[in-house]
C-alpha cells in the first residue's frame, strides 16, 4: 500500500514566513517530532478540499491549522497589480486526517 507521500502532491505555495507558522502550530498541538519532520511540499498539511480530493477526510473534533495568503487583484486592462487581500486558509495536519474506506 502507498503511503500519503506517494500519492499525493502537494498544493503548497506559500512563503517561508507561512512554513514557520504552520510549524509552530504543529509543534504546539503534536509535539517537536512532528515540527521537526514537518514538509509542506511532503502533503503534510492540506486544506480540507484537497483531502477530500484524495479520498481522506478529517477526524472529528480535530481543529484546523491556520495560514495566510494573499490574493493579488489585478486591473483588468493593464494587468497591474491594484491591491492585496488576505485571505485565512484552514489547514489539516496528516496527523488529523483518516483514510475513507
Amino acid at each position: 500500500m502507498k503511503n500519503i507521500q506517494e500519492v499525493l502532491t502537494s498544493p503548497f505555495r506559500g512563503s517561508s514566513a507561512n512554513y514557520e507558522a504552520v510549524k509552530q502550530q504543529i509543534k504546539e498541538r503534536f509535539g517537536d517530532e512532528c515540527a521537526t519532520s514537518y514538509d509542506p511540499y511532503a502533503n503534510d498539511c492540506m486544506p480540507l478540499i484537497s483531502w477530500a480530493n484524495y479520498g481522506y477526510r478529517v477526524k472529528a473534533g480535530s481543529k484546523s491549522l491556520k495560514s495566510t495568503t494573499f490574493v493579488e487583484v489585478r486591473d483588468e486592462k493593464t494587468g497591474e497589480v491594484i491591491r492585496k487581500i488576505k485571505r485565512t486558509v484552514n489547514l489539516f495536519h496528516k496527523n488529523q486526517v483518516e483514510k475513507v474506506s
